[in-house]
């Protein structure tokens, strides 16, 4: 699988402020005519020995663990102690006798005294497209993360945040021009909806042109991402049904889910013993709410990529336990969608699954595609269902004209109807950054989550003060790079999420692993146990 081999650079002669900027549009220019493969299960392996030889969870080592804890504990007490001291000059809830509390305690005392020393590290403004490099406008505090305020000036940062997988979010190009185009032949926005006044001939080629690409029936596109989850879940489910969900599943499904009135069960994260076990709990027992009489529905819901963890679904067994205890299957590929397989259809292609085994295939236009929306594919049944029924397509506004020709030309290019292989290119060089950095990372040290294949990387750096030494350092060395701690993970998995794209070089990989190998020795990264391997990665 390898190209072309290359001493692990001590000292790379790229950075972002020498570079010449190229909008995200660097990948473009590059010819790709190695025989990588793109990524892709082998199929020598069973599903499950293939998950567990390319995934890693290493666990976190003892002493490691027990700072991490101490570390927390302290600020919270801190926090504690000085909220009885200083009373915060914050908002309070009054008049609320007889109704439930708007703010949890907690949170609320989480956001004052531990999110807030960090606040810097997270919703970055950018002045810039999302490419391989993006531009931060800088900002300080005078008041410990209260309120921020912009110096006027900027830095040029190597863009290692975004999901731009596969590079289409650039300024210049095809995609961009043609966007360019529409907008001035159509303008910017409908300011209705699909049941109204928001359906056109370019939404319903859009739709086709998805239902192709998956090779389903139907498709219905939606002018949100995420949200998809959150409108549409209900819609198709009730109070009968049992819905099986990953512990790791994202919160705009648990949201939809809790919305729908539905039972949730949970299984461990990729864990098909224990989904197994709630699968034949659930029908066995049936709805104890009513009696133990048989569910209407029983739906599984996975995603692709799990965007915390970097893992993989392990999707032939989920199909195979679909299949053996006739439930419906729900498939979020937001992240893996034009970033996974040979074709970049997603986890389906990856595994040579046949999309039809999946009941429901969900998505996002966000990330592979540089664009905006989601979309639902499957049966014309259940898309016929959705246009009556989902409240996204009935009420919320459609996609505008030239978000909607951004994804039909990226769509296109990936599918290589452009009469071009750039689409089989960047599929191809993102496998490539994928699995180098990967094992550059490895081999410094340093603890990542997730399956190989995968181009979404935590670093796990567990103390929540680490993450914020960690971002400020990289940004100082103009890296930009995606901080994340609890809530949204455990309190003793705070982490570095990495997201690599088709635009990256070897040069801007190159210098992100040395600043993240010097970064790691001074703040004392390199939590792995595991051997080392002592021979220069390949590329």
């Amino acid at each position: 699988m390898a190209c072309v081999i290359s001493e692990n650079a001590s000292s790379s002669t790229y950075h972002p402020e020498r570079k010449v900027l190229l909008n995200g549009h660097a990948a473009a220019a590059r010819e790709h005519k190695s025989e990588c493969k793109p990524n892709q299960a082998e199929g020598k392996l069973s599903p499950e020995m293939e998950h567990y030889q390319k995934t890693s969870f290493e666990e976190v080592p003892m002493h490691t663990a027990c700072l991490t804890y101490l570390g927390f504990y302290l600020l919270m007490i801190l926090g504690y102690i000085n909220q009885l001291l200083f009373v915060p000059k914050v908002a309070t809830e009054k008049g609320r006798e007889g109704y439930v509390a708007l703010y949890d305690a907690f949170e609320s005392f989480y956001s004052r005294y531990v999110y807030r020393r960090i606040k810097d590290c997270w919703n970055r403004p950018i002045c810039s497209v999302p490419g391989d490099e993006l531009t931060l406008k800088d900002r300080v505090t005078d008041d410990y993360g209260w309120s921020f305020k912009f110096t006027g000036t900027e830095t040029r940062c190597l863009n290692l945040g975004s999901y731009n997988y596969l590079g289409f979010a650039a300024a210049t190009g095809r995609c961009a021009d043609e966007s360019e185009e529409r907008a001035r032949d159509a303008g910017l926005a409908y300011c209705s909806s699909r049941c109204e006044l928001g359906n056109n001939a370019q939404l319903e080629e859009l739709e086709k042109l998805t239902a192709r690409y998956f090779g389903v029936e139907d498709a219905i596109v939606f002018g949100m991402g995420f949200a998809t989850n959150a409108l549409n879940l209900p819609s198709l489910l009730g109070p009968n049904c049992m819905v099986v969900s990953d512990e790791k599943n994202h919160a705009s499904i648990i949201l939809g889910l809790r919305l729908s009135g539905a039972t949730i069960k949970v299984f461990k994260h990729n864990n098909m013993r224990d989904l197994e076990r709630v699968l034949r709990d659930g029908i066995c027992y049936g709805n104890t709410k009513n009696g133990g009489k048989p569910w209407s529905k029983v739906m599984i819901i996975v995603e692709g990529i799990f965007s915390m963890e970097g893992s993989i679904v392990r999707l032939p067994e989920v199909v195979a336990l679909k299949k053996k205890y006739k439930a419906y299957l729900y498939l979020d590929e937001a992240h893996s969608v034009g970033a996974m397989g040979s074709h970049g259809r997603g986890v389906t292609d990856y595994y040579k699954v046949d999309p039809k085994d999946v009941d429901i295939l969900m998505g996002t236009f966000t990330k592979s595609f540089g664009s905006a929306g989601g979309y639902l594919a499957g049966s014309k049944k259940l898309i016929d269902f959705l246009r009556t029924n989902s409240h996204a397509h009935c009420y919320a506004g459609s996609i505008s004209p030239p978000i909607a020709q951004q994804i039909l030309t990226s769509m296109k290019t990936i599918m290589g109807e452009d009469g071009t292989e750039t689409g089989r290119n960047k599929i191809m060089q993102l496998a490539r950054n994928t699995r180098y950095f990967r094992r550059r990372l490895a081999q410094l040290g340093v603890i990542t989550y997730g399956h190989e294949d995968s181009p979404v990387v935590p670093m796990l750096v567990y103390l929540f003060s680490k993450i914020g030494a960690v971002v400020r350092t990289l940004t100082t060395r103009h890296i930009a790079v995606v901080g994340a701690g609890f809530p949204a993970t455990p309190i003793m998995e705070g982490r570095i999420r990495f997201c690599l794209s088709a635009a990256h070089t070897k040069e801007q990989l190159d210098y992100a692993l040395e600043v993240i190998d010097e970064t790691s020795d001074d703040l004392g990264l390199k939590y792995s146990r595991k051997p080392r391997d002592p021979n220069p990665i390949e590329y």
